[in-house]
């Protein structure tokens, strides 16, 4: 049986304590691949608490790939790749302890096709955009006032190109705790919107680096490295995120992942295939991953899964958070945070922009976070859509369509798979898109996301944060209707 700690005074809840000291053990190879862990019922007499708080760690756990679940087995430990959390040297890039000893060495939007379908759809489960029904506009009226009401000149100056320090400071605490991130306000650059984010980066890489995408992918940033001239080539996902062994055949140098949940499969890198990518961008000096945090604000079992940049050791990974999803995708503001290597180039290369964002904007936004109006917004949000992600599941599994759920654990839309693996995939969910518009639905077809398809199972999207409740359980029936 496990030898776990618990420090009943500490405000740290239980069962985040039992899931570090796992995630750690497991990390420190304390616990083998392969390894047993004890049964949740075993665990919680073991250690006195309930059995929904070893389920609760034992669930966080499995969502970020430590551990794997045997049907009537029970909890066993994954295998991790070692050769990154051991610091073996890659191609001459010392060890964490070399380092040291030195000292210091989906905003989403789709790109729309045209539309295919004449009729007028009156339900959009569209995955973009979020509920303005409960934007706290007094509190975001009163914040516009107050950064005006002392006629303050500063805010109508240029100011720093990267945004204001002070709000950068605000978006590093953020971080710091939300995501696990630690950087320094000089890393961090505000600009209008995630699409901003990529044009900067791509006047920062030489435009001979070749480029790997996940497929399927998020498609305006494809749209937007393609129009920038980089060779950009596709690279397959599977439940762990993307494959490694087929990233390592490629003449990558830059990859753009979405590791916390895939978009738009919905999937959460596994832990082991976090330190895989850490490792392959550390074989080579050039080498960098692009981690797109897109949502990772809305997930509705556990607490957030960590960005794969709080694991990075060597500033390999270019971090890039958005507020479209939390607060309003009109705000168009989101934040970046790049390897303190790479600021010399950022300068160089684009350190002579202006700021997208307006400091009157910025200054709202950095009291917004100051007073502790986002933390309680998201919280609102995260109940809202909880609600409407739990009816939608509800009724899908009630529906009797001929469907498999997936995607359901986190973020703002779901995957309902139909039918076997097939090479027809596109034209399969063309005819779903079609029957549902005539119903009076809009729904979306998994293969516009793919840079270049593969063989699979015909693939719809459903998203619900748009929606009312009511327009759910509607929308649903009229689908039973085309489908059925």
């Amino acid at each position: 049986m496990l030898i776990i700690s618990i420090d009943m005074k500490s405000k740290e809840p239980m069962y985040e304590q039992i899931y570090k000291y796992i995630r750690e053990e497991i990390k420190n190879g304390n616990l083998l691949c392969g390894t047993k862990l004890p049964s949740s019922r075993g665990l919680a007499a073991h250690l006195e608490v309930s059995r929904n708080t070893i389920d609760m760690a034992y669930g966080q756990l499995l969502s970020e790939g430590y551990i794997e679940s045997v049907p009537k087995k029970g909890y066993f430990v994954c295998a991790l790749e070692t050769l990154y959390l051991e610091g073996i040297k890659v191609n001459g890039i010392p060890k964490p302890e070399e380092e040291e000893k030195k000292g210091n060495e989906k905003n989403f939007r789709k790109q729309k096709e045209e539309d295919r379908v004449n009729a007028v759809c009156g339900i959009d489960f569209s995955p973009s955009g979020v509920d303005m029904d409960y934007f706290p506009y007094g509190k975001w009226r009163k914040l516009m006032k107050e950064c005006l009401i002392d006629d303050n000149k500063e805010l109508f100056l240029a100011g720093s190109g990267q945004g204001d320090e002070q709000l950068r400071k605000a978006v590093q605490n953020y971080l710091y705790q939300a995501r696990g991130i630690k950087c320094k306000p000089s890393q961090i650059i505000i600009g209008a919107g995630s699409d901003y984010m990529l044009l900067l980066l791509s006047r920062i890489f030489n435009r001979q680096m070749a480029f790997a995408m996940e497929n399927p992918v998020y498609k305006q940033a494809y749209t937007i490295f393609k129009s920038m001239g980089y060779s950009i080539t596709p690279v397959e996902v599977d439940e762990q995120g993307i494959r490694v062994d087929l990233l390592e055949h490629t003449d990558a140098e830059i990859v753009y992942v979405t590791p916390s949940h895939h978009f738009p499969l919905g999937t959460v890198m596994s832990a082991g295939r976090k330190q895989q990518i850490l490792a392959w961008a550390n074989k080579r000096e050039e080498r960098y991953i692009i981690e797109d945090d897109y949502d990772s604000e809305f997930r509705y079992f556990g607490k957030p899964i960590p960005a794969l940049q709080s694991e990075d050791l060597f500033g390999k990974v270019i971090y890039i958070g958005t507020l479209s999803k939390a607060i309003a995708p009109g705000i168009r503001m989101s934040y970046m945070v790049l390897p303190e290597k790479m600021l010399e180039q950022y300068r160089k290369e684009a350190g002579f922009y202006f700021s997208t964002v307006s400091r009157i904007d910025q200054n709202v936004i950095c009291q917004f976070f100051l007073q502790g109006h986002f933390e309680r917004h998201l919280n609102r949000m995260r109940k809202i859509y909880k609600a409407k992600h739990d009816i939608l599941l509800q009724e899908l599994k009630t529906s009797g369509l001929p469907i498999r759920i997936t995607g359901e654990s986190a973020g703002l839309h779901l995957l309902l798979q139909f039918g076997d693996v097939v090479s027809n995939a596109r034209e399969i969910e063309k005819e779903l898109v079609e029957k549902a518009a005539m119903q009076g639905v809009k729904v979306y077809a998994l293969s516009d996301y793919y840079i270049r398809d593969i063989k699979r199972r015909p693939t719809i999207l459903l998203g619900f944060a748009r929606l009312k409740e009511k327009e759910i359980v509607e929308g649903i029936k009229a689908l039973i209707k085309a489908w059925l």
